[in-house]
């Protein structure tokens, strides 16, 4: 069943995530997160995909994270259209493949590229196929072989992040501590956000805390869920749309991507005000990537929207809209001066060096993780 095109979505990146206890909603072997399915239920999903359009493109990905421009020079290039629908959450995403709804291209974040390729949900990408796959895997070496999908056999990436703390300097100051206690800063108190994401949060409680940050060991979470429970009085909310929180007023301090806070830069009206730090226990990266799902009808189409959103002059359409690098090799220039007004917005090869990625558990532990977040929530 092709999905309808949603009405055109907010001014906002990765607006209005709902993270909650159905992460563990349907988790199979091995923790993977998808409902089984026949290998070759829709053919062979490791035979070569042949680079050409076969209808039009259905799209799903999060609201407003590819620039409009790009969209209509693709469909005028190759004569189809781009059937758009958004997710607002990865567990929406894999709600919605585990519904049986079928989509021509996804953007799963690292830890679930890894549960769909793992529950062979994916069709492999020759990258061979693909014109400007060198641009990338021949100029960051992580992505030829990351751990989430060895050889990149059925992802190819599509940006990268990190996670910090925003603030308004009109409110709270020009200079915080560079930590995670900053959340706790008293002159905030009822101003502040934390995204609505399960891993986000408790990840940030265990760097707090010198803990791993994908923890789920039951000490651990309990510490965890103690610390947050303690900050939960000082919350204004959990909210993901931390860029028009703070481009509005309603956040003082948010946690928030580094991302939507370079593209905030652009819609600021004096962008003097805001601020952005990493915090000094350690910041969390990640990763989006490109997949191909196996029950793709048009795999030939998604493949030729891979390789021209590789293009360099897409990529830089596609940095500038969105404020997320996207590791295309010539295109580090501009991504660089889009963010020096925020010179720790900066996400550079050498940061997925630190392994503060967001892994999958096994069931049992991402039950416990659930559980952990549904106390946090209910404070």
């Amino acid at each position: 069943m092709s999905p309808e095109a949603p009405p055109p979505p907010p001014p906002s990146r990765r607006a209005f995530l709902r993270a909650g206890a159905a992460a563990a909603f349907a988790l199979g072997p091995a923790g993977c997160g998808f409902l089984p399915e026949s290998r070759n239920a829709f053919g062979d999903p490791d035979r070569p995909i042949d680079v050409k359009a076969d209808g039009d493109l259905v799209y799903f990905n999060w609201a407003d994270f590819i620039a409009p421009a790009v969209f209509d020079g693709f469909e005028k290039e190759y004569g189809v259209k781009v059937v758009q629908s958004n997710f607002d959450s990865m567990e929406g995403m894999a709600a919605k493949l585990n519904a049986g709804n079928r989509y021509d291209i996804i953007f799963p974040s690292a830890k679930w590229a890894q549960r769909l390729a793992q529950g062979g949900r994916l069709r492999r990408i020759d990258h061979s196929r693909l014109t400007h796959a060198a641009a990338v895997f021949d100029h960051y070496p992580y992505f030829a072989d990351p751990w989430y999908d060895r050889h990149s056999a059925h992802t190819v990436p599509f940006t990268m992040y990190k996670t910090g703390i925003g603030w308004r300097k009109d409110r709270l100051g020009d200079d915080l501590a560079g930590s995670w206690d900053d959340l706790w800063n008293p002159r905030a108190k009822g101003q502040v956000f934390v995204l609505d994401d399960r891993d986000e949060v408790l990840g940030m409680a265990a760097l707090k805390l010198g803990l791993d940050i994908g923890t789920s060991d039951p000490q651990d979470l309990a510490r965890i869920t103690r610390t947050l429970q303690g900050l939960r009085p000082r919350l204004r909310g959990f909210s993901s749309d931390s860029y028009n929180n703070l481009l509005n007023g309603n956040a003082a301090m948010t946690q928030a991507w580094s991302g939507d806070m370079a593209a905030m830069l652009g819609q600021a009206k004096d962008p003097s005000v805001l601020g952005f730090e990493v915090a000094r226990e350690g910041a969390p990266i990640n990763s989006d990537c490109y997949a191909i799902p196996t029950d793709a009808r048009h795999p030939g189409t998604a493949m030729l929207f891979i390789d021209y959103l590789l293009r360099p002059a897409n990529v830089r359409k596609n940095i500038e809209y969105i404020g997320y690098p996207m590791p295309v090799h010539g295109s580090e220039e501009v991504y660089a001066a889009l963010v020096k007004p925020f010179p720790q917005c900066l996400v550079a090869p050498d940061d997925l060096k630190g392994d503060l990625f967001f892994r999958n558990a096994s069931s049992k532990g991402e039950q416990a993780r659930d559980s952990a977040w549904t106390h946090v929530k209910a404070g």
